[in-house]
C-alpha cells in the first residue's frame, strides 16, 4: 500500500476555527523562500493569483512541518482543540 492510500484512510474532525492562521503581511513582506509551499507533507499551501498564500487548514497532518520551517514567524500554528483534528487509521 503506497502512502497516499495510507493517508486516505484518516479521518479529520473539523473545528470551527482553524489551527493554523497566516500572518499574510509577514509572509508577503517578507518570505522570499517560500518554504511552506514545498515542505508540507499534505502539500496543503498554494499561492493565490495576488501573491497571498491560500491554506487549507482540514486536512493538516499536524507534523507541525510548516511551523518550524517559516524562518519569518509568518504562521500561528497549535494543535487543533481536544476531539479535533486528525484521526490516523493504519491499512
Amino acid at each position: 500500500m503506497n502512502i497516499e492510500s495510507k493517508l486516505g484512510l484518516d479521518v479529520f474532525a473539523l473545528d470551527k476555527e482553524p489551527h493554523i492562521v497566516v500572518n499574510q503581511t509577514a509572509c508577503r513582506e517578507r518570505c522570499k523562500r517560500r518554504v511552506c509551499l514545498t515542505i508540507c507533507p499534505a502539500r496543503l499551501y498554494t499561492l493565490a493569483e495576488d501573491g497571498s498564500l491560500l491554506l487549507n487548514w482540514e486536512g493538516c497532518l499536524e507534523c507541525g512541518t510548516c511551523k518550524l520551517a517559516c524562518a519569518e514567524g509568518a504562521l500561528d500554528w497549535r494543535y487543533p482543540r481536544g476531539g479535533f483534528g486528525v484521526q490516523y487509521r493504519f491499512g
